[in-house]
């Protein structure tokens, strides 16, 4: 019932974010696929594809404190690639977390609303080689609605991808290291690592099997709680749902490193609506 929730929730927002781009459903579903499923699957687990889409991510984790609670984060995440000239593209990639946080000393007080949004304007080649990348700026910014949902700090700092397709396989990390450099001078600076490892074997029809980890550090924490290292995997398909191509995947992740309290594992669901980028240059 929670799985049936989330993705009509997903489908539902999806619709609402294209409204303002004055697209239709019917001009979509009208729209021609020239990519098989198992290709458009490989081109979804590139983060510099040349491709539109919206990702929402919904992450809960399980086994928070003495309590045992559970936090839920729904990542509202659009990707957006802009095409500067023959040569370089400029995908733009935006994670606004919406979070359920719960009150560890207690077994049901929660608190809800909108952590740190991020941003990553990532410069790709257009034609690459066996080795793809990107590089760019990462920006923190402090959209956050409580003190127990974020910092309240803008942040800053490099970001870079590198992949690589051979086969089936798609195999790459996106990294990047943020420091606070202002916002809310009552709160302390910030200084985060992250990195999404992944992993991804693709199989036929649009099906896949996928590893991403997300490992984060907190360097302003306390020794033996900067770390959070995941391990786990997951499957994927490539469905059509109305005759749109949408991205539908789950995982789960045991947190074999974590700081205390911290989650014990982590269940990951995705659906992502995949957009043609012919729709918004007619």
């Amino acid at each position: 019932m929670i799985l049936n929730r989330r993705l009509v929730s997903a489908i539902s927002l999806a619709g609402l974010l294209l409204l303002p781009l004055g697209i239709g459903c019917e001009a979509l579903a009208e729209e021609k696929v020239q990519e098989s499923e198992t290709e458009l699957a490989k081109k979804t687990q590139n983060p510099v594809a040349d491709l539109i889409s919206i990702p929402l991510q919904n992450r809960m984790n399980f086994g928070i404190g003495p309590n045992h609670r559970t936090q839920d984060i729904l990542n509202v995440q659009p990707v957006v690639p802009i095409s500067l000239n023959s040569e370089w593209n400029l995908i733009t990639r935006t994670i606004m977390p919406i979070i359920k946080q719960p009150d560890i000393a207690t077994t049901s007080d929660n608190t809800w609303g909108i952590g740190s949004t991020s941003f990553t304007a990532l410069l790709s080649p257009a034609n690459p080689g066996p080795v793809i990348w990107g590089v760019g700026p990462a920006i923190q910014i402090p959209t956050t609605t409580d003190d127990m949902l974020g910092s309240r700090k803008w942040g800053a700092g490099p970001s870079v991808i590198a992949l690589t397709m051979q086969g089936p396989w798609v195999i790459g990390a996106i990294v990047n290291q943020v420091w606070s450099i202002g916002g809310n001078n009552d709160r302390p600076n910030t200084s985060t690592f992250f990195t999404n490892a992944f992993v991804n074997y693709n199989l036929s029809d649009g099906w896949y099997l996928t590893s991403g980890p997300i490992i984060t550090a907190d360097w302003q924490a306390t020794p033996g709680n900067k770390w959070t290292v995941p391990v786990g995997g997951g499957f994927g398909k490539i469905q059509r749902i109305g005759g749109l191509p949408f991205n539908l995947s789950v995982a789960a992740y045991e947190n074999v490193v974590r700081p205390d309290p911290g989650a014990d594992w982590e269940l990951r669901l995705q659906i992502a609506l995949l957009l043609p980028k012919s729709l918004f240059t007619k």
